[in-house]
């Protein structure tokens, strides 16, 4: 055999070559093990369990002020929680002094000699605290143990309560024997409420030993604004009663002594003058009858909303016609001894067969009932428009729907097509029912409305239009003749708070003004109502939050980012800073390590719409690993849920910390405050419309931030976010990899009309013969069920009676249809948000995103860390 010698070159060449590889190699090797090691692997439940909304709520208390505005001058005070307790304060905005109620220490010593409890500053047992005397005295009530005995101050000694507990055990008794053998006993009420009063000039607390405190109103009473006519509805007709026998059945329900008048005779079944109550409500309202007159077949309800002339002279009512309306139902397989079905009316999109609304105005006087004649476009919604309710009646508690015109002669309303491509302004004579249109609004998608406002006596009104693109004002006569408009520009109007008709002024709200803002930003604004002259009242780079006086002269400002502790001032109408009422402490939520979520902006898929955005990491962050994303969506378009404002105790928070990063941002058609091209980018394409924008943020992201793991994205939302999250899945299959899905409307099809109809359209068609009829139809994500690629979890309530079941139900059949893997998960005896198993689902939602994104999730039996919440602090209620 012939030999070869190589030549010593060749070889040299040869083993650097060799050297080469081998070192390529190992650096390939060591390369792939350091990506995979820098890859998240360990999902960490225990800093997770540290941040639930539980644990949040006991490091950081109120975030906001809420003024309680004196009725006998231009004060208010509010109650403000920290880690310290809960102080009261009074302001004076003409003096600029913000001063204690009273002294937190001196009267935890005066209730603790009185209740012979110990209370101290930080732990005061006050509650529901209220202004009387004409401002000069406070009253609040304490609640105590049933058999404590109460100090009683008579003369200059002091003495046991025996004789007022010795009532009060005699009162329990005669309600025992009241009771029905055959029900079940109620719990014993184990404690007693003691009512006091605090002079505030001299400091003296006073027990209110005989003090009876004003009965409850009843839920079935819709009293008039001058509180001398109540109406009220046995089963399907309306009936009124007059203050004395009010009074009467405020004591005793069933009293046969009350005299009631009936008002209507023809109410029946789903063409009623009672309100529809059903589900939880029904229940509870049930439960009440039953306990208030038990002994009547026929107790009194709810009616259907009244509406009010503002001399209580007159009042309206909507009553809806649903005799054709189809059935709808759930089954509480929970109930006791047979599980029982619930039925009710429910209007799906496209049905021929929908409520029809007619308005109806009641005499009082002589009874007579006028029906409006406002009928004009097929299947078409009505609502009464309504004056604005002042801070002085909500403190009262005294809200009652009032027309918008001053007198009872004049009704304001507002009808819609049912495409809601066409909207009038109304005005109806309440004698006659003839109506005279005012405003006429038209645009090829679908309208929407504000409140409007009427001043100077009637003679103008100020309406709110996106007729150039942009949420503004118009000013309008009162025959409806446009003016002029009053707020113009690329920003969006929110709300008129305030009109100043001698000065010609208005104060709204509105975002998106401001540069270098964050476009949902609120702010308070002066205008004139000419259009001149308008001016920023609360500056600052926030979401700001107004509550202004029933004067107009004062208003509170609270405002906060997600990235910032909040703020509360008061500052005068003119803008200039008078107070700095509070500032949230956030010192144990930092000591304990809370970090705050990071705002940001991209761009949508059409690479030019800015989109916002905020970013959840870890607490444990480390910027050289790489996290699976998780984006949290809602598509809207009636709002878009992306938090502008301090929220710790948002549930994306405590998820991020099992190692994921977690995102909200908006998209295209996803939220009414900015433009209407912005807000209605999705109609007609109410499925896929917000999909590739959150594709599309997520990869700027990743590119942007090295620690985001392209390869692993989970997508969940709720209701519509439920939809969203499974449609994602199902159009970009090899993008996001897991998603969670619960209470989804995937076959909107079955879901209500008005959402559907609304966002996604329909289309009205007339025939040679003039004959209207509706066209709607609607992309379903059972439609492309066979795209499922990664893992997809369903979760519903079977108790749903907004997002009903079926819509889970049917896309679950065209997955097994397609062959296709996924999860699913009934909560029973639940509605449409899960109610008391809300916090059972987030560890649920969590572990299956964990498994999926991470490859590490819990794996026993028990939750441990809902467990420990319990033992802790025993059952709590939903997230």
């Amino acid at each position: 055999m012939k030999k070869y010698r190589l030549s010593k070159p060749f070889v040299l060449k040869s083993a650097i070559l060799g050297l080469t590889f081998s070192f390529l190699f190992l650096a390939i090797s060591v390369n792939s093990i350091f990506a995979e090691n820098i890859r998240i692997q360990k999902a960490n439940y225990e800093l997770a369990a540290r941040w639930t909304s539980q644990k949040v709520g006991k490091m950081v208390f109120d975030t906001s002020v809420s003024p309680h505005w004196l009725e006998f001058s231009e004060r208010f005070w509010y109650s403000f929680e920290t880690s310290q307790g809960k102080k009261f304060c009074l302001v004076d905005p003409a003096r600029k002094t913000k001063s204690p109620v009273f002294d937190n220490a001196k009267m935890a010593a005066m209730l603790t000699k009185i209740t012979r409890i110990p209370y101290d500053a930080q732990h005061l047992p006050i509650k529901t605290l209220k202004f009387v005397k004409k401002d000069t005295a406070v009253q609040f009530e304490v609640e105590v143990p049933k058999d404590a005995d109460i100090a009683i101050a008579k003369k200059e000694e002091k003495v046991v309560e025996k004789d007022l507990i010795k009532k009060e055990k005699e009162k329990e008794k005669d309600k025992e024997k009241e009771k029905e053998a055959e029900k079940p006993k109620e719990e014993e009420k184990k404690t007693k409420t003691l009512y006091f009063e605090y002079e505030l000039a001299t400091g003296k607390l006073t027990l209110l030993e005989d003090y009876q405190p004003p009965p409850k109103k009843p839920r079935w009473a819709s009293l008039s604004p001058d509180e001398k006519t109540v109406i009220f509805a046995r089963a399907y007709n309306l009936y009124m009663m007059d203050a004395e026998n009010y009074a009467l059945a405020l004591k005793k329900a069933d009293d046969p002594k009350i005299k009631e008048t009936q008002i209507t005779t023809d109410g029946e079944q789903h063409y009623s003058y009672a309100r529809r109550l059903r589900g939880d409500e029904l229940k509870e309202f049930q439960k009440e009858s039953q306990k208030d007159e038990k002994d009547r077949k026929d107790p009194r309800s709810p009616a259907i909303m009244i509406y009010w002339a503002k001399d209580s002279s007159k009042f309206a009512v909507f009553r809806e016609d649903e005799r054709k309306v189809a059935d709808l139902w759930v089954i509480n397989s929970l109930s006791n001894p047979r599980p029982t079905l619930e039925t009710y009316r429910y209007p799906m999109p496209g049905e021929e067969n929908i409520p029809q609304l007619e308005i109806l105005i009641f005499d009082l006087a002589t009874k007579n009932k006028v029906k409006v004649k406002s009928d004009k476009f097929k299947d078409q919604s009505l609502a009464i428009l309504t004056a604005r309710t002042t801070a002085l009646a909500r403190e009262k508690d005294k809200v009652v729907s009032q027309w918008l015109s001053d007198t009872s002669d004049r009704l304001y309303f507002m009808r819609q097509s049912r495409d809601m491509h066409k909207l009038d302004i109304c005005l109806a004579n309440s004698a006659t029912g003839e109506v005279k249109i005012l405003i006429e609004e038209r645009l090829n998608t679908y309208i929407e409305t504000r409140p409007m406002f009427l001043f100077g006596n009637g003679k103008e009104m100020v309406f709110w239009s996106e007729r150039d693109g942009w949420g503004h004002y118009y000013l309008y006569d009162e025959n409806g003749n446009l003016k002029n408009q009053i707020t113009s520009g690329e920003f969006t109007c929110q709300s008129i708070e305030a009109i100043d008709d001698k000065n010609r002024a208005m104060f709204f709200t509105a975002c998106g003004r401001e540069p270098n803002e964050d476009p949902y930003f609120m702010h308070l604004y002066r205008i004139n109502l000419d259009g001149t002259g308008i001016k920023l009242l609360n500056p600052g780079d926030a979401f700001h939050s107004v509550s202004m006086n029933d004067s107009n002269r004062y208003f509170v400002d609270n405002f906060s980012r997600v990235n910032t502790a909040p703020k509360s001032e008061l500052r005068d109408i003119q803008g200039n800073l008078l107070v700095d009422l509070e500032t949230t402490d956030l010192t144990a939520l930092i000591q304990a390590g809370f970090k705050f979520p990071e705002p940001f902006k991209v761009k949508a898929d059409d690479g030019i719409t800015d989109l916002y955005g905020v970013m959840y990491k870890p607490f444990d962050f480390d910027e050289t690993k790489k996290y699976p994303i998780i984006a949290y969506v809602y598509p809207g378009p009636q709002t878009e849920s992306v938090t502008k404002t301090f929220s710790p105790k948002s549930g994306n928070v405590a998820l991020a910390q099992f190692r994921f990063i977690v995102i909200e941002v908006g998209n295209r058609g996803g939220h009414p405050q900015r433009s209407k091209w912005y807000h209605n980018y999705g109609y007609g394409n109410l499925r896929d419309y917000g999909l590739a924008d959150k594709k599309a943020a997520i990869e700027q992201l990743a590119i942007k931030y090295p620690f985001i793991d392209i390869n692993r994205v989970g997508i969940y939302g709720h209701s519509g976010g439920g939809f969203m999250s499974t449609a994602a899945m199902l159009v970009y299959p090899d993008f996001f990899k897991v998603a969670v899905s619960s209470s989804g409307n995937h076959e909107n099809n079955v879901y209500n009309k008005w959402w559907s109809e609304k966002h996604h359209g329909i289309k009205e068609v007339v025939d040679k013969d003039g004959n209207i009829k509706f066209e709607y139809n609607i992309e379903k994500n059972s439609d492309i069920a066979k795209n499922l690629k990664g893992h997809l979890l369903l979760a519903t309530g079977d108790m749903d009676d907004n997002v009903h079941m079926a819509n889970t139900l049917r896309l679950a059949t065209a997955l097994i249809r397609a062959n296709k893997r996924f999860d699913f998960f009934i909560f029973p005896g639940q509605r449409h948000s899960f109610g008391d198993m809300a916090d059972y689902f987030f560890w649920l939602r969590a572990d299956y995103f964990c498994k999926h994104l991470i490859g590490d999730s819990a794996t026993i039996i028990d939750m441990v860390e809902l467990n420990r919440e319990k033992e802790q602090g025993g059952e709590k209620k939903g997230r």
